[in-house]
């Protein structure tokens, strides 16, 4: 090989970026983390625009129940909370005596869109959710940390996420490789995503354990922010879960980890 061919071909060795976790590139996680803050952001704009676009007085006092539709007509199916539970019942409560009955299928796509969503997702309680134009928000606002917190955790993911083959791996890849060498050396890295995991769900859990057994009772602002550190931690699960596979390697040697670690497959 001649000087000329094996300069150029060292040069272009050298052009080359080797990624913490031994890939080329990390373009994949980058997109990952933004469509996945992208699609969250645009829910949570719509959260606080859709109430905007209707007059005042529209959504009533609501009390929902989570992961079922209970506002979606009147009458017949998905009409729940539209029906009189009586002022002492435990789930709901007389919708009429509370401004009305309120069903999204009878308002426009976007107001239906942001308020089924919430629906299926939320319990949509009047007294934990926030109030915008004279309308209830169609989340509550614990829901609304969570969706606050997974865009900032999605944008972190883009940042700092990579694939490093296991999605546990992969999560951990957020903090610094220096501060994982103890966690690697010791294989303590499944414990390590569980803790954390745990600690970011912990404040939700907390706050709204305490509301369920006691009869303390949060406020607003401490719902919102319990709620974004979950939704942090969710981001940082879902984007791990995402961008690990295989593909992006050759084979496992190629993965390189915190302590100069390997990959090794059990038989």
């Amino acid at each position: 090989m001649g000087f000329i061919p094996a300069m150029l071909i060292a040069m272009t060795q050298l052009n080359r970026t080797v990624e913490r976790n031994g890939s080329q590139s990390r373009v994949r996680e980058k997109k990952i983390g933004i469509t996945m803050a992208l699609i969250a952001g645009a829910y949570t704009v719509m959260v606080f625009f859709a109430p905007m676009t209707m007059e005042p007085g529209t959504v009533p006092e609501l009390s929902g129940r989570a992961n079922l539709i209970d506002y979606a007509t009147v009458d017949g199916w998905g009409s729940w909370g539209n029906n009189d539970h009586g002022d002492d019942a435990k789930l709901g409560h007389n919708q009429l005596s509370k401004g009305g009955p309120f069903a999204w299928m009878d308002h426009g796509p976007i107001v239906a869109i942001v308020y089924s969503i919430g629906d299926l997702n939320c319990h949509q309680k009047y007294e934990r959710s926030y109030q915008i134009n004279g309308n209830q928000t169609a989340v509550c606002a614990r829901d609304i940390g969570i969706l606050i917190g997974f865009v900032v955790g999605a944008l972190a993911w883009s940042r700092f996420g990579l694939n490093r083959y296991t999605i546990r791996d992969s999560f951990l890849s957020m903090l610094p490789d220096d501060k994982l060498e103890p966690l690697y050396k010791t294989d303590r890295r499944l414990a390590a995503m569980i803790i954390i995991l745990f600690i970011g769900v912990l404040p939700t859990g907390v706050d709204g354990f305490t509301q369920l057994l006691t009869d303390y009772e949060s406020n607003n602002t401490l719902r919102l922010l319990t709620g974004s550190t979950a939704g942090a931690a969710l981001a940082w699960l879902v984007g791990a879960t995402i961008s690990a596979r295989s593909s992006d390697f050759a084979d496992l040697g190629e993965v390189l980890l915190p302590a100069d670690a390997s990959l090794r497959i059990r038989k």
